[in-house]
């Protein structure tokens, strides 16, 4: 995938300004942090893809230790600009060698930073966070659900002439984008890297379904949770349908 242009895309000064103005939590990450709030004061955190502060304002104040990282040296420099009393790093989550093993209580990768890499990259991320985490630590992302693009990618129709004219607008756009994919294409894809309208169609963006999802982190994670965008924790036969552009996965460290 021409990974390049998710890089200069996240360095670009118009990105950067973007994520400076978002401050908010989205409803699933407000659950989780509710809920991991008795524990926080004696975590060790890693905010990985801490892009330009989002949740550091939610995190640094309320953990035993906090280190944002990001591969985006122009985002870190937001990060320390706006926060110059906590620690960030330029740091690539394919390799965190900088960090000892079995060092962090709490891994969070937010905003689905783990979705602009190609797909062994990927893996290599989710092997790297098991390798810094602590026994029984808590790890916590998102990723874009391929069962949500599978329906973007389909010709929508409404009794709203606007509403299925701008649906067949972003059909037309994404398939000419994405040259040689096909609904029949996608319904057999456990994952898939397409160009969405992300930041203006300028990402790659990594989808995947959730069972695939579940099936990579089974090697290295256990106590796998997935929640939906509002924060609702989505049981199996729920995620099978589940249609929430992406989703929180919450699992702890194999012991």
């Amino acid at each position: 995938m021409p990974e390049t242009d998710n890089q200069k895309t996240y360095a670009s000064a118009d990105i950067v300004r973007y994520y400076e103005q978002i401050n908010q939590l989205q409803p699933a990450e407000q659950l989780i942090f509710d809920r991991l709030s008795p524990s926080l004061p004696t975590m060790k955190v890693l905010d990985i893809g801490v892009g330009a502060g989002r949740t550091t304002q939610y995190l640094a104040d309320r953990t035993a230790e906090y280190i944002g990282i990001d591969s985006s040296a122009e985002m870190i420099a937001a990060c320390q600009t706006r926060f110059p009393d906590r620690s960030f790093q330029v740091c690539d989550a394919r390799n965190m060698a900088e960090f000892a093993s079995g060092y962090f209580d709490f891994v969070l990768f937010s905003f689905n930073g783990i979705d602009y890499v190609n797909h062994d990259d990927r893996l290599t991320i989710l092997q790297e966070i098991h390798r810094v985490c602590k026994p029984g630590a808590i790890v916590c992302f998102s990723t874009h659900n391929l069962q949500s693009f599978e329906q973007t990618f389909k010709a929508q129709w409404s009794w709203n002439p606007i509403a299925t004219y701008t649906n067949l607008v972003m059909l037309g756009i994404l398939k000419v984008l994405n040259p040689g994919l096909t609904e029949a294409k996608l319904r057999e894809m456990p994952w898939a890297i397409v160009k969405d309208e992300s930041h203006n169609f300028r990402l790659n963006t990594y989808y995947i379904r959730p069972d695939d999802q579940i099936k990579q982190l089974v090697d290295w994670f256990e106590n796998i949770q997935v929640y939906g965008l509002m924060g609702e924790l989505e049981l199996q036969s729920d995620r099978l349908a589940n249609l929430d552009q992406w989703l929180y996965y919450c699992c702890t460290k194999k012991v």
